[in-house]
């Protein structure tokens, strides 16, 4: 956990202090990155994983037995790691604990993960899972939000898909709950719905669970013409 300053400095500072010499977070070795070079290669190795929804799936798989009975509103789905060690923790720092340092070099890891940088190429705009107001009020800032500025500030746009309702954390639904969690809580600002009509578009988030909240969102999307939706996240839950 990032100490209680650094939460409280302006975003210049954040910068000035990220370019510091500093730990390793997961092995401590100094002087290094947050993450040195090692950690990615030990931890973020690649993997083989369902094209629609990021699940590791067998060589020579495309597709998960799910997704080929029941495919899913997106036409990709990409994902860094799988949601374990390191990650969880550091995500859970990120999030909850006010560190949004590490969206850099989260940033970073997605981009080097495969496909996801001609996703984010052929995009023509990349849309972070909106947070409603009062979660945003809890966290002080749009950690998805940020993580889309840093992978790809010329199309990020958080003024599109909007949450029009607070929902209770879904970490403690099963599916069946979490559908009917998220009825009616996302939305196309109406002003924008042209920009969303025939649009390539890559939906961010940072963790997937079971899919629902990205395919949600992706349904409304899709309802709004989108031609193309592409789910990128840093962590998938196996």
């Amino acid at each position: 956990m990032p100490h209680p300053f650094l939460a409280k400095v302006s975003p210049l500072w954040q910068r000035w202090l990220a370019r510091l010499p500093s730990q390793c977070e997961v092995c401590h070795a100094w002087p290094a990155q947050r993450l040195c070079e090692d950690c990615v290669a030990r931890f973020a190795q690649p993997r083989l994983r369902c094209r629609s929804c990021a699940l590791p799936v067998p060589l020579g798989v495309s597709h998960c037995q799910q997704c080929v009975r029941q495919p899913p509103p997106l036409d990709a789905c990409v994902a860094a790691v799988d949601y374990g060690f390191p990650w969880e923790r550091i995500l859970s720092a990120y999030k909850f604990h006010g560190d949004p340092g590490w969206a850099r070099t989260l940033a970073l890891l997605l981009r080097s993960t495969p496909w996801a940088e001609p996703a984010l190429d052929a995009a023509d705009a990349v849309l972070p899972l909106p947070l409603s107001p009062q979660r945003l009020r809890q966290r002080g800032f749009h950690q998805t939000l940020l993580l889309a500025r840093a992978l790809a500030p010329d199309k990020a746009d958080a003024h599109v898909l909007l949450r029009v309702r607070d929902t209770p954390a879904q970490s403690s639904l099963n599916r069946a709950q979490r559908l009917e969690n998220l009825q009616g809580a996302f939305a196309i600002v109406p002003q924008r719905l042209p920009e969303v009509q025939g649009q390539r578009i890559v939906l961010l988030d940072d963790v997937m669970t079971t899919g629902t909240t990205l395919h949600t969102a992706a349904q409304v999307l899709r309802q709004a013409g989108a031609a193309h939706i592409t789910a990128l996240v840093v962590a998938r839950t196996p």
